[in-house]
C-alpha cells in the first residue's frame, strides 16, 4: 500500500467511526460537567474551612488534600468502585466516577480558592465589618466575588485537566470516549485512525472550554472597569 492509498484508508476510517464516538463523547461531557460542578463546591467548602480558626477542621481538610494530591486518580477510582463494595458500600460505575473525579478536582480547586481568598487585602474585610457586616457576610459579599474573579484563569486550567482526566473512567467500565476507542481499535485492528478520532474529539472539547473561559474572563474584566 503506497502513501496515497494509506492516507485515503486513514481518513475513510476516521469518517466512518467519527459518528460512532458521539455517545461516548456525550458521556465524557456529562462526567466532566458533574465532576467540575461538584469539585468547585467541594473546593469552596474546603477552602473556607481551611481559613477558619478551628484547628481540627484545618487538619481534617489538610489530610483530605494530602491524600488526594498524594495518590493517583486511577487509584482513587479503583478504591471507590472496587474497594468500597468490600465495606458494604455499593456504588454504580457512573456515580463512582463522578465522586472520584469531584473529590480529586475539589482538592486542587480548594487550593486555588484558598490562594485567591488570601490574596484579597485584609483591609477590605475590616472595612466590611466596620459597616456592620458579620464575618460570613463580609466573606460572601466582599471577599468571595473578588477571589472568584482572580481564580478564573487557574480554574480554567483545572477544568481542562478534569476533561482529560475523565478518560480514566473507562477503567471502571464506563463507555466514554477512550473505552470506545479501545473497543473500536480491538475490533478493527486499525489503531491509529481510531485514537486519532478520539484525540480530535478531546481537542474540540478542550478548545471549546478554553474559548468559553476566555469569554468569561473577559466579561469579568469588563465589569471591573
Amino acid at each position: 500500500m503506497n502513501f496515497g492509498n494509506g492516507l485515503i484508508e486513514f481518513f475513510k476510517t476516521v469518517f466512518e467511526f467519527a459518528p460512532k464516538f458521539i455517545p461516548g463523547v456525550e458521556l465524557t461531557l456529562e462526567l466532566a460537567f458533574f465532576s467540575i460542578v461538584l469539585g468547585m463546591l467541594i473546593g469552596l467548602i474546603v477552602a473556607v474551612l481551611k481559613l477558619t480558626k478551628y484547628k481540627f477542621l484545618k487538619k481534617l481538610m489538610n489530610f483530605y488534600i494530602t491524600i488526594v494530591r498524594g495518590t493517583p486518580l486511577l487509584l482513587q477510582l479503583y478504591f471507590i468502585f472496587f474497594g468500597l463494595p468490600s465495606l458494604g458500600i455499593m456504588i454504580d460505575s457512573f456515580p463512582s466516577a463522578i465522586i472520584a473525579l469531584a473529590l480529586h478536582n475539589g482538592a486542587y480547586i480548594s487550593e486555588i480558592f484558598r490562594g485567591s481568598i488570601e490574596s484579597i487585602d485584609y483591609g477590605q474585610r475590616e472595612a466590611a465589618r466596620s459597616l456592620g457586616m458579620t464575618k460570613w457576610q463580609a466573606m460572601k459579599r466582599v471577599v468571595l466575588p473578588q477571589a472568584f474573579k482572580r481564580s478564573v484563569p487557574a480554574l480554567g486550567n483545572q477544568f481542562i485537566i478534569a476533561v482529560k482526566d475523565s478518560s480514566l473512567a473507562s477503567v471502571i467500565t464506563i463507555t466514554e470516549t477512550m473505552l470506545l476507542a479501545r473497543q473500536f481499535s480491538a475490533a478493527t485492528f486499525n489503531v491509529f485512525p481510531i485514537y486519532f478520532t478520539a484525540g480530535v474529539y478531546y481537542l474540540i472539547i478542550t478548545m471549546g472550554l478554553t474559548k468559553l473561559l476566555s469569554i468569561v474572563e473577559l466579561k469579568l474584566k469588563v465589569n471591573e472597569r
